[in-house]
């Protein structure tokens, strides 16, 4: 958590000292077995470079594609990243790292193989999600409307885990990001 601390001083920091555009939306990520509904914050530094922040809830639902044979649950969490935009103005193609924190709760059942549950549970995980993100955002005219949409690749890591061990490793999601610049 101290480095999470640490990158949201940075942030802060960092956004406050530059003149240049702010910019807030809704992001939606998706992944095969869930989807990550958030509110995002842009800060543009300089005219092709932006940090981020998003805050949001992770809703998981691995099935069986965890280490037990049913895991659903979510929670809270939080994106800090930098986007470098090949345009001037924050606009068209993009790419960056973001580093993503989820504090989730997932409820977990193993089965046997008529399918009856030999044990359950609930385990708290404490996810830290490494990912690169490209996308391309579209700005229709001379609007400070825009349109995101991207496509991450990254690592899910639960480096806290309070109960059985739960599904983590390689990520793959879709996304998109519509707000307003000002």
């Amino acid at each position: 958590m101290r480095y999470l601390h640490f990158a949201l001083l940075l942030f802060a920091t960092q956004t406050l000292s530059a003149q240049s555009s702010w910019s807030a939306g809704l992001e939606l990520q998706a992944y095969p077995t869930g989807f990550m509904p958030g509110i995002r914050i842009e800060k543009a530094m300089t005219p092709h470079d932006a940090l981020h922040l998003r805050l949001g809830y992770n809703m998981a639902n691995h099935g069986d594609n965890g280490v037990q044979d049913d895991e659903r649950g979510g929670g809270f969490g939080g994106s800090l990243g930098y986007r470098y935009y090949f345009q001037s103005g924050q606009k068209g193609w993009c790419l960056g790292p973001r580093a993503d924190v989820w504090c989730n709760r997932m409820d977990w059942k193993s089965l046997d193989a008529a399918g009856q549950t030999l044990a359950s549970g609930t385990t708290r995980i404490t996810v830290v999600q490494p990912t690169l993100e490209a996308g391309y955002q579209f700005r229709p005219g001379n609007s400070k409307l825009f349109v995101t949409p991207t496509l991450a690749f990254g690592y899910e890591v639960n480096v806290v885990t309070a109960g059985r061990e739960v599904g983590q490793g390689a990520i793959f999601l879709l996304g998109i990001v519509v707000g307003m610049e000002w």
